[in-house]
This record gives C-alpha cells, structure tokens and sequence, in this order.
C-alpha cells in the first residue's frame, strides 16, 4: 500500500473544492461562518424594545437612555469526529466504475477514495448544521448530544409568544373554518411587534402546504405567476431544500423536503416536520459559529472543517478524520416565529 499522507493543507484544500449538498436553510438565514480560535463559542443575541424618547423640562440636565441591549453568550460545543479506516488492501481493488482488469495505478485509487470519503463527511456535517438550523428556526433552541458530551439544550431567548400552542378543532388548517391567511398576518405582526422585522418568508411542511394550497380561501389567490416569470418552476415536484410555491399577501411560500437518518435510532427523519409552518425575516442574521478544534495539529488554525490523516504501523492501516465544533445561532431569535397547524 502507498505510504502517502496528506497533509492537513493538501486535505483542507480537498474540502475546499468539494460541492455540498443542498443546505437551503442554511444559505438563506445563517449565511455568515464565525470561526473561533478559542475552545467555546461565543455569540451575541439582540432583543429589540419598543421606547420612546422621555420628556423633560428645558431647564433640567438630560436624562441618560441606555444603548439598546444584546447578550453575549458562550457556549462549549460538542466535537463532530469523523472517523475513517483504509484498509491495506483497498488501493489494489478495483474501485466503483473503473474498467474491469483495473486500469488505476493503487494511489489512483488512493486519491479516489479519499476524495470520496472526505466528501461524505463534509456532506454528513453540512447536514447536521441543517438539522440545527431547522430546530433554530422552528424553537430557537438547539439541543446537543453526544457520547460523553451529555445532553445541553441551548436557549436563544426568543419571546415565548412567537411559539404559539398548536391549532387545535376549526383552527387547524384542514378544517374548511380555518382562516389560514388571517393566521398568517397575525403571526407576521406578532414577529413585527416583538422584532421590529417583518418576516416575509413562510417555510411549510408538506403536510402544512397540502392543507394551505387547497383552503377555499387561498387556492384562487395564491400568485405564481410572479414566480413562473423569474423561470421557477413550480410544478407539483418538490426538490431538495426549498422550493418556491407562490406568493399570496405578500408572503413569499416555500416548502421544505429534506430528510436525515437519526444516528442513536437509524430512522430516515424529515429536516423540517411536515405538520409545521415557520415564518421567518431576512433579518434573522444567523450565524453558523465553529470553535477551535483541541488538536496540535490543526495548529491553532480556526477552520469549519479540520481533517487530518495518518498511518497506524501495527496492524498497518491508515486513517482519516474529520473534526468540528460547530453552532447555529440566529441572532436576532425574536425574528421567527413556528406553529404546528395540522
């Protein structure tokens, strides 16, 4: 077997050029990476207030106002460890969609599988931050657990009134009494009154959008032209991440198809639950934060992403590794607003 061992650079380079999967949440409402050289996290969150300027007399000294606040936070995230084992065989078989008879040299193959297998634990990664920003969006919270970690539910302060109890009777949206328009106004007001921003994005399930697109007062209203003249399809399929549905009241009505398998109980979960309806601002500002990884090979670097490979003598076999230590954070939490309507 070849005794090549990428360095970290070489590595890094790899992830750098690698295509991830459709991470739609988390391209539209965390887009800025906060990478720390420190072991914990830390991040701000802003909670608006609704003053007004105080009154006084001509004659008397100013009243001091204090500056709009923000909570600096800190957090020690748990470590993502991805682990893998190359075989001393494995360059000397043919890989997957090489000619029969072989015509890769064994470090072909070795480069191969490594670029494979680095993009599936990028991939793996990626989507874990997409389950996080899923939760954050729906309960701004992000629940953390891992072996020898323990459970840690980390509480991003949103108003308790931008988690409404579920519809329940004639308010569900499958009832033919339900006003879901009406719903959302009230919902985009509440956001706008505890915010100070207008969410304008309403992200469904399946089961949401299914109860919405037929609602006697929505179906002859919802507009999809607008979105049929930027070249969008909006056909019946659904894709990977968002697909745009329509416009209706100025809302802009995407849905959500994605999918994970639970690794403690191996079950295909979707990303965003089918029976929810999330409404969310450009304002948001979320944050996807990476702490530093405790390795003295990763050499104090603050990276997202830190691989690294090496070669074990006896028995002789080399191994890959892929570390991180991330969050998603949305800074402003007030900003989102979730609500099961099914």
């Amino acid at each position: 077997m070849p005794t090549t061992v990428f360095s970290t650079d070489v590595l890094l380079g790899v992830v750098e050029g690698l295509k991830t999967p459709n991470p739609a949440l988390l391209e539209r409402y965390f887009p800025t990476i906060q990478q720390s050289e420190a072991e914990q996290i830390h991040f701000d969150t802003i909670k608006s207030r609704r003053r007004i300027a105080p009154f006084v007399s001509p004659l008397v000294a100013g009243k001091v106002v204090e500056s709009q606040g923000w909570k600096a936070n800190t957090f020690s995230p748990a470590y993502i460890k991805d682990k893998r084992r190359f075989d001393p065989d494995k360059p000397f078989k043919r890989i997957a969609g090489e000619q029969i008879g072989g015509r890769l040299t064994p470090q072909q193959r070795l480069d191969a599988y490594l670029a494979t297998e680095l993009d599936d634990q990028v991939n793996m990664v990626t989507r874990r931050l997409e389950v996080m920003a899923s939760e954050a969006l729906r309960t701004a919270k992000v629940t953390v657990t891992g072996e020898g970690y323990g459970t840690v539910v980390v509480d991003f302060g949103r108003d308790p009134a931008l988690t409404p109890a579920a519809l329940a009777g004639t308010d569900k949206w499958t009832d033919p009494g339900s006003t879901p328009l009406d719903d959302l106004q009230d919902w985009s007001d509440l956001v706008l009154e505890k915010s100070g921003t207008t969410p304008v994005d309403v992200v469904m399930g399946v089961a949401a959008w299914k109860a919405f697109r037929t609602h006697d007062t929505v179906a002859k209203r919802l507009d999809v032209l607008r979105i049929q003249n930027n070249g969008m399809d909006v056909g019946a399929q659904q894709i990977e991440g968002l697909t745009p549905r329509g416009t209706i009241d100025g809302f802009n009505i995407w849905t959500y198809g994605g999918w994970y398998e639970d690794p403690d109980t191996g079950v295909v979960t979707p990303i965003w639950p089918a029976d929810i309806v999330g409404m969310a601002s450009a304002l948001v500002e979320g944050v996807r934060a990476f702490g530093g990884i405790k390795d003295p090979k990763a050499g104090l670097q603050a990276v997202p992403y830190f691989p690294k490979m090496w070669i074990e003598e006896d028995p002789a076999v080399t191994w890959l590794m892929l570390q991180a230590a991330p969050l998603v954070v949305p800074t402003r939490p007030d900003a989102t607003l979730a609500v099961d309507v099914v």
